[in-house]
């Protein structure tokens, strides 16, 4: 197992753990940090897949409050999930910019 999977798996529980307690201190930047981690790791036919899913995310994660009684976590899980690809899709996106620019 490489240490991209691990910061994954870590990131992912701490999602989970963070949508059912409120009170997790700095778990926004943990996860956007394990995104990142776990960026580098993706290959260059994947890139697109990852920011379209940042989006994605990012744009559904509202969709489930109205659910009685799961929906605030629903919606809790998927915005944190949401920052992981999302700190994924921006190391993706400096990345490319760099390579771009870099003479």
């Amino acid at each position: 197992m490489t240490i991209y999977k691990i910061v994954g798996l870590s990131g992912v529980a701490l999602a989970i753990v963070a949508a059912f307690i409120s009170n997790v201190p700095y778990a926004a930047p943990l996860l956007a940090i394990a995104g990142a981690v776990v960026g580098v790791n993706i290959a260059a036919e994947h890139h697109v897949r990852a920011i379209v899913s940042a989006i994605a995310l990012h744009a559904v994660a509202n969709s489930f409050d109205g659910i009685p009684a799961i929906g605030t976590y629903v919606t809790a899980l998927l915005a944190n999930l949401g920052l992981i690809v999302a700190g994924a899709a921006l190391l993706i996106i400096v990345r490319n910019s760099y390579n771009r620019l870099k003479p």
